[in-house]
Formats: structure tokens, C-alpha cells, sequence
């Protein structure tokens, strides 16, 4: 396996950290959340004129025929500048789901509007449970004449009020808890019977609580049945991405708080020189060594196509732990002020706490690698 970025690769991500860094620095972040914009469309158009929003996706639709390991050294790049797009979300869940349909002839032009940056997709499959396990869904799709109604609720559903399209996982058959009757439906966003409820998450990003009353859905809008193992899927790649987001914004919170460190004086000289921060300061240093580590390794599983479950779990429990620990040391460093909404550290510690929710928290993710040693 090589644990090394192409040169492709690297071409891409340094395009993309000069583009962020020109017009996307802390200041810029703050004056588009303030404007309540849920996310940049100069920024969005801009990703899919560098071929971000194409990568993954075959040729055959437009896309640049990558996979989900392309997407990795954007995403730290992503981290490190705090983005709020939707991009992670739209790509390797809404799209995966697309992708994995690419026979299906509404899905294909969703793929294109997609690629093209004139649309993006929401995917809803979370019920508040906060897991990276499909067979909890207990969300109902029944069989009417040749579709479904779907009732139930879809919480954290990302960019779900700007979506052009919706993935919905629901069940036709079954129990929560069980495997089998899991499907994924191609939704309009606007649909009669769907009440959505915006709000903007702790770390900055657009989502919104849906709720589904008497909705009908065709059954030309079938995407995939018996979807749990493609949502498993679609839920791994998520993961990963989400952890190089989370890795690339470690990185930043390790620069942004070493400088600090070497510059803010107290009794005459630099707090870096101090033991205890010198000591704080290593750990962090260790702490994102080991996350950086496992995501280079989990990349490389994937690009070889040999990421398990437990290679997954490993990873989030790991960045999950590790982004913790750093973040709260950056915060630590920094003092009060770390704590302000001036100051990026605590915008950082907020990231770094979304990811470490979402998909499952660390424990979550040890014990299921527990139980699979057992």
C-alpha cells in the first residue's frame, strides 16, 4: 500500500489551498455566517470549476472517474480553513447513493446537476440516534399502488433546505434492529408533507430536522433495495472524509497554537518556554502524529479496496480521541480568549467536536472494535 499522495492528488489539494487562502481566511468565514448564507455559492461554484465536486464520480456522467481516497487531501485542506459547505455530506453520501443508482435515469441528471455545482443533494438517514448502524432506521416506507408513503422523522439532515434532491433511507419491511427492508428513495426536497426545520450546527455548518407526513413516493424513485449494505458503504466513506476534514483542521489548531505559544509572554518571556505548556504542547504534537497516522492507513485500505468495519471504527475512535485532546489543549494554551468567537481556537474545538458525534462518538466505535475481537 502507499500512504503517499500522487501527484494528481497533491496538484488538486494545493489548488484548492490557494484558492481558500485567498479568499476564505477566518475573517471571510465569519462575515458569511453572519450574513446567514448557509454556505458560499461563489465558494460551491468555484470546488466544481476546480473538479472537486467531480472527482469521485465516473466519466460517464461528467465526473473525473476517482474514489473516495481522491477526496482525502481536500478534506484536510477543508479542515484547516473550516469551510461550511456541504461538500463531504453531498458527495460521498447523497452522491455515493447516485452513484451506486447509475442506471437510473433521474439519478444520472442529479449526478450532473451535482457535478456541475448548479445543485446539491441532502441525505437523510439519521432518527436521532447518533450511530453509524442502518438497521436502527426505523423510518416507514409502505407499499401503496406501485410506490410508497413514507412517515417518520430525519434529524441533522445537511443542506437538506438548499437541496435540489433528496436520498431518503426508510424501511418497508421489518423492525429497527433488523437488516433487511432498508431502501433508498429519491425524494423532492419539496415535496407535499415534508416540514422542515433549518438551523445552523454548533460548527458553523446548514442542516435541518425533516419530518415526513403522508409523503408519496413513486416507485420509479427507487434507488437501491435491500440498501443496508450500500448505506454501511455510503457511511464509511463519510467517515473517512469527515476524519481528514477533522485531521486537516488538528493540523491548523497545532500551527495556530504553537505560534501562540512562542509569542504571547508572561513575566517576560514566551509561554512556550514554560514546562507544562512545553509538555502540553509535545502531546498535541503526538496526539496528532497518531490521528494522522491512522488516517494515512485507513486511505490506503480504501484506495486498495480493504477497508472492514473495524478498520472504520479504529479510525473514528481514534480522530474522535485524539481531535478531543488536542482541542481542548489549544483552548487551554490560548486562555480565556479561547473561548471567544473572535479568536478561531474555539471555532476549531467546535469542529472538532461535531465530528467526534457524528457517526457514532469513540466509545461507540471501541466497543464495536471490542466485540469484533471477542
Amino acid at each position: 500500500m502507499d500512504f503517499l499522495f500522487t501527484e494528481e492528488q497533491t496538484m488538486l489539494r494545493d489548488s484548492v489551498a490557494r484558492y481558500l487562502d485567498k479568499t476564505y481566511d477566518f475573517d471571510a468565514r465569519q462575515a458569511l455566517l453572519r450574513s446567514e448564507a448557509p454556505y458560499s455559492k461563489a465558494a460551491w461554484s468555484q470546488f466544481a470549476e476546480l473538479g472537486v465536486l467531480a472527482l469521485p464520480f465516473p466519466e460517464d456522467v461528467g465526473g473525473l472517474g476517482g474514489s473516495v481516497a481522491d477526496l482525502v487531501p481536500v478534506a484536510e485542506v477543508f479542515g484547516a480553513h473550516l469551510t461550511v459547505e456541504p461538500w463531504a455530506f453531498v458527495l460521498t453520501l447523497a452522491g455515493g447513493a447516485l452513484t451506486a443508482a447509475s442506471n437510473h435515469t433521474a439519478a444520472r441528471k442529479h449526478l450532473a446537476d451535482l457535478i456541475s455545482g448548479t445543485s446539491i443533494g441532502a441525505f437523510a438517514y439519521d432518527e436521532h440516534r447518533g450511530i453509524a448502524t442502518p438497521a436502527q432506521i426505523a423510518m416507514t416506507a409502505t407499499p401503496s399502488g406501485d410506490g410508497f408513503v413514507l412517515n417518520g422523522e430525519k434529524r441533522l439532515v445537511f443542506g437538506a433546505a438548499e437541496a435540489g434532491f433528496m436520498v431518503v433511507a426508510a424501511r418497508t419491511a421489518g423492525q429497527a434492529g433488523d437488516a433487511q427492508g432498508l431502501v433508498l428513495l429519491l425524494v423532492d426536497p419539496r415535496a407535499s408533507g415534508i416540514t422542515m426545520t433549518p438551523f445552523r450546527t454548533q460548527d458553523g455548518r446548514s442542516a435541518a430536522h425533516v419530518r415526513f407526513d403522508k409523503v408519496s413516493v413513486a416507485g420509479a424513485d427507487v434507488l437501491a433495495k435491500d440498501a443496508h449494505d450500500l448505506i454501511v458503504k455510503l457511511i464509511f466513506d463519510a467517515i473517512l472524509v469527515l476524519a481528514a476534514e477533522a485531521v486537516g483542521a488538528l493540523g491548523a489548531l497545532l500551527r495556530i497554537t504553537g505560534a501562540y505559544a512562542t509569542t504571547r509572554k508572561q513575566f517576560g518571556v514566551a509561554i512556550g518556554t514554560f514546562q507544562t505548556v512545553a509538555h502540553r504542547l509535545a502531546d498535541m504534537k503526538i496526539a496528532h502524529a497518531k490521528a494522522y497516522a491512522s488516517l494515512m492507513y485507513s486511505t490506503a485500505l480504501a484506495e486498495a479496496g480493504r477497508l472492514t468495519a473495524r478498520d472504520v471504527s479504529v479510525l473514528k475512535a481514534q480522530v474522535g480521541k485524539m481531535g478531543r485532546s488536542i482541542a481542548e489543549a489549544a483552548v487551554q494554551t490560548h486562555g480565556g480568549v479561547g473561548m471567544t468567537d473572535e479568536l478561531s481556537v474555539g471555532h476549531y474545538l467546535k469542529r472538532v467536536l461535531a465530528f467526534e458525534a457524528m457517526f457514532g462518538a469513540p466509545d461507540y466505535h471501541f466497543r464495536k472494535i471490542g466485540s469484533s475481537a471477542a
